[in-house]
């Protein structure tokens, strides 16, 4: 940012586009300058593997770059809202069907409660560095003070998949809902192209459109949009207060037998995808730049909101497959069609309606939170800072929120469901793994203050929960039956955790910290690499492809960028600290 922008932020316009405000950073000023760069590419990754950010840094510093600040609009009231605007309607209305038809059956309520449990082990980890660290840029920022400057890349790149991949998904359930509720296929405003590949091969315009709407007003104005929100979100409490009522006065518990139909691998299975159905309570971390009192509101409204969300969740799938055969559960509309199919064709029509309401608000809470993931990167220069320019009059991030848009809408006119879904939950558990190891971090090892032999023991105790941890998970994808890969990795995870347990703590929460620490955020860990694994091999080729995508991105511009930056702010300190030098040995 040049000195004059500094001094007067209003002095440019928002709506810039030279390539001073994409790429400004020294690397990239001449062809020659970034030959340079490129050679210099093995010691500048040693230097971004080993840097960490600071609280301040996060906190303070990168705000700059957005020239205008966020407004503080929210309370916990908002942010209750706004978990359960996000999260409901991310999935339940999405996959429950896909998953209760494809691998799970009736057990699909055990895996809604297994990925309850790991999402709100998730949420208290989330809620400590919410609290402490109350900035846009939610994981980002955290691992990037705790894992260092690469490892917060790799999260980047799976945030901005995620955001991608969740907006995509969702509009194109958004297009199957209301084309069930014109006509019974969820295909039916879909147009058809057989030259491309299955999965592919249907162009969904209407889901497009659903994403232009629903991102423009998102950036409009927050404070707006979370009144929208919870509005909405209290009316769709009822309705879907109504749809477990009504499912359960027409269950049949013949329904539910076979409850394992597919064994326990289709419940742990289904559990990973369904993770879906809980992601976007990470949203709320992102908004903490806006809250009003971060150290109240955030744990109110994620923890509370996230524990009633399991138990929702919970009821409404046991009431679809009390309704319905799991055999015949329709893959696309699962609720609507049950409601069908037993006589209530009015009630079709609101569960349809719900369940785009649904969608509606968690893109709109997606698109907040995702634009403000968008802007914090933008902030370290890991994508062009064009993109953390926050505009003056209405508080929000409109670049960053566009290059969601644009991406996701591309993504929703080509891509199905199956496709988007895999992908997407393999993204959001390695980011919540990565979180847990976050805050083990975080409360045991502090920068210059930790002696080595401390963390030394810190770091094998981390790998052997974490080895525990994959061991157990490749045991189960084998589909060993014998018990005793099961007990031995079970007993080095309680023995590594233990471990760490009896290790000093080198840092303590200063306002709100988690409890049970390391066991909450270790039982985290391992649940999240045991849903990874739980995933088909399809979502892992596709999760290395788009990681060998990112790599190169981060090879090429990412490092040299973040480098320049930092190295330009490591000078900067050291001439202001040279001035107040100056400045006392003349007092």
């Amino acid at each position: 940012m040049d000195e004059r922008t500094q001094k007067n932020p209003h002095a440019r316009s928002y709506w810039r586009w030279s390539k001073q405000d994409f790429f400004p950073e020294e690397s990239f000023q001449s062809f020659s300058s970034y030959k340079n760069a490129l050679s210099q590419t093995c010691p500048r990754l040693k230097d971004r593997i080993f840097y960490r950010s600071t609280d301040a840094n996060e906190l303070v510093e990168l705000r700059k770059e957005s020239e205008n600040n966020m407004k503080k609009c929210l309370t916990w009231w908002d942010l209750m809202w706004l978990c359960f605007g996000s999260v409901v309607g991310s999935g339940i209305f999405v996959i429950t069907g896909q998953e209760a038809h494809d691998h799970a059956g009736p057990a699909i309520v055990l895996s809604y409660g297994v990925s309850g449990v790991s999402a709100l082990l998730s949420a208290f980890c989330y809620t400590e560095f919410s609290v402490e660290i109350p900035v846009a840029g939610g994981s980002f920022s955290f691992l990037r003070i705790e894992l260092g400057d690469f490892i917060a890349f790799i999260a980047a790149g799976n945030i901005l998949l995620e955001a991608i991949v969740g907006a995509a998904g969702l509009g194109r359930s958004w297009s199957s809902y209301f084309a069930s509720m014109i006509k019974n296929d969820p295909d039916f405003l879909r147009i058809p192209v057989n030259s491309l590949a299955k999965g592919f091969n249907l162009l969904d315009p209407l889901a497009v459109v659903v994403l232009l709407i629903a991102n423009g007003i998102a950036v409009s104005s927050t404070r707006k949009s979370s009144i929208l929100n919870w509005l909405s979100s209290i009316v769709s409490s009822v309705v879907i207060l109504f749809i477990i009522v009504v499912g359960f006065l027409h269950a049949k518990t013949s329904n539910l037998v076979p409850y394992f139909p597919y064994g326990a691998g289709g419940v742990f299975q289904a559990a990973a995808v369904v993770y879906w159905s809980y992601t976007g309570f990470d949203m709320v971390a992102t908004m903490a730049e806006e809250t009003k009192n971060p150290s109240r509101d955030i744990p109110v409204g994620l923890v509370g909101s996230m524990f009633m969300i399991t138990v929702v969740y919970c009821l409404m799938a046991l009431a679809l497959t009390m309704m319905q055969k799991y055999t015949q559960i329709d893959r696309n509309a699962a609720y609507s069609v049950a409601f069908s199919q037993i006589g209530l064709k009015w009630a079709k029509y609101v569960v349809s309606i719900c369940a785009l309401k649904g969608m509606t608000t968690s893109l709109l809470v997606g698109s907040l939170g995702q634009a403000r993931y968008m802007t914090q990167i933008a902030r370290s220069h890991m994508i062009p800072p064009w993109f953390a320019l926050i505009h003056p009059k209405t508080g929000t991030p409109i670049n960053a929120t566009l290059l969601v848009t644009l991406t996701s809408a591309v993504a929703a006119f080509f891509s199905s469901l199956d496709v988007l879904s895999s992908v997407f939950s393999f993204s959001t558990l390695c980011i919540f793994m990565l979180m847990g190891v976050a805050l083990l971090v975080r409360r045991y090892y502090v920068r210059d203050s930790t002696p080595k032999n401390s963390l030394a023991k810190f770091l094998a105790c981390l790998f052997v929960i974490i080895g525990g941890c994959i061991g157990g998970t490749a045991v189960w994808i084998s589909n060993s039956s014998r018990w005793i890969g099961y007990a031995v990795a079970a007993v080095v995870w309680f023995l590594g955790t233990l471990g760490m347990a009896l290790l000093p703590k080198q840092r303590g929460p200063k306002v709100w910290g988690v409890p049970l620490v390391p066991w909450i955020p270790s039982l985290s860990i391992g649940m999240n690499i045991f849903l990874i694994g739980s995933l088909g091999a399809e979502a892992f080729w596709r999760f290395f492809i788009c990681a060998a995508v990112m790599l190169v991105y981060y090879l090429f511009i990412g490092v040299h960028a973040t480098y320049d930056v930092a190295h330009q702010n490591g000078e900067e300190s050291k001439m202001e600290e040279a001035k107040e030098d100056a400045n006392q040995v003349v007092l």
